[in-house]
């Protein structure tokens, strides 16, 4: 399978998943994500507006806003750049929903909020192919701890990720919270030598510290 082939799985899962469940399963994304970010403490969030298939975390982005900064995705080329979250937010390209532009450059954030269509054994992750996210993190000065969110649970134990595809520390879907540390993280690359997981993120062991909400 090519991970051309596996997004377009992960896609037709998406799109035929049964629409009035998509209350339910919001709900418990929130859930996990509101109780994930309380025991990670992060200050600076990096979050998404949600559209189409993706998960809506608006509720829990909402409850940060008092004690943390939030930033969302502004539309810059061929990327994007962080800017705090403003309202109104203005509808964009791709029906994507953004703040107003800032000239304020952000790019040390502690927590990442990230949508994925779908993630290979080393929890990398599968998007819509735009590779907007790809480009985004290499600008960063450190890693943030990386949480993807999924709207419907699509995985697969193969790597199919490229080099340069973002790797999650967390995957959270309907289903639970996984941690890097339940995938296969072992990483080859295309000349077939080994190379070591790439996770670096400043924030500490989150599977060894944390509790399930229920």
């Amino acid at each position: 399978m090519t991970k051309s082939d596996f997004r377009a799985h992960c896609l037709k899962r998406l799109k035929y998943s049964h629409t009035h469940s998509k209350r339910s399963r919001d709900a418990k994304v929130n859930a996990f994500l509101k109780h994930v970010l309380k025991q990670i403490g992060g200050k600076r969030i990096l979050a998404y507006w949600p559209m189409g298939f993706e998960s809506d975390i608006r509720k829990t982005i909402a409850g940060c806003r008092g004690g943390s900064e939030v930033f969302l995705p502004f539309m810059d080329g061929v990327s994007f750049k962080m800017v705090p979250l403003r309202y109104p937010l203005e509808r964009k390209a791709f029906g994507i929903y953004e703040p107003r532009d800032s000239r304020k450059k952000i790019n040390l954030i502690d927590i990442a909020i990230v949508p994925v269509v779908g993630v290979d054994g080393s929890l990398c992750r599968i998007g819509f192919g735009k590779g907007m996210y790809d480009r985004f993190f290499p600008t960063l000065k450190a890693k943030p701890f990386t949480i993807f969110i999924q709207s419907c649970e699509c995985q697969t134990k193969e790597n199919l990720c490229d080099d340069y595809d973002v790797q999650g520390d967390l995957l959270i879907t309907p289903r639970g919270v996984q941690s890097l540390e339940d995938f296969h993280v072992k990483r080859t690359t295309r000349r077939g030598q080994y190379r070591h997981p790439r996770r670096s993120s400043r924030i500490f062991n989150f599977k060894k510290n944390y509790r399930r909400p229920f």
